[in-house]
């Protein structure tokens, strides 16, 4: 039986997949961030919205990936969260 891992690794072989997968990691870095952070302060979507004011609806579009979050919907989030928003470039 094949793991999500290894059916993954052997996707990105391919060259057109791995070129798609790195132009949207950024997105999935933030999805990832996002869900990890609420999940260790034990915050549901919803009471993230209470937080910061942003629809539960648009809160979960986020971490679904159907959603490109401003930076400032992105600050309210890291508010909500008692965290500090933090961008850089680093070399490619």
């Amino acid at each position: 039986m094949k793991t999500f891992d290894n059916y993954l690794k052997e996707q990105l072989n391919d060259p057109e997949i791995k070129t798609e997968w790195d132009r949207l990691e950024p997105e999935f870095q933030i999805v990832r961030a996002l869900i990890k952070i609420r999940a260790e302060k034990h915050i549901s979507q919803k009471q993230l919205a209470e937080l910061t004011g942003i629809n539960q609806a648009d809160i979960s579009r986020i971490e679904n990936g159907n959603a490109n979050p401003s930076l400032r919907t992105l600050q309210r989030l890291a508010d909500g969260l008692g965290m500090k928003l933090k961008l850089e470039f680093v070399p490619a």
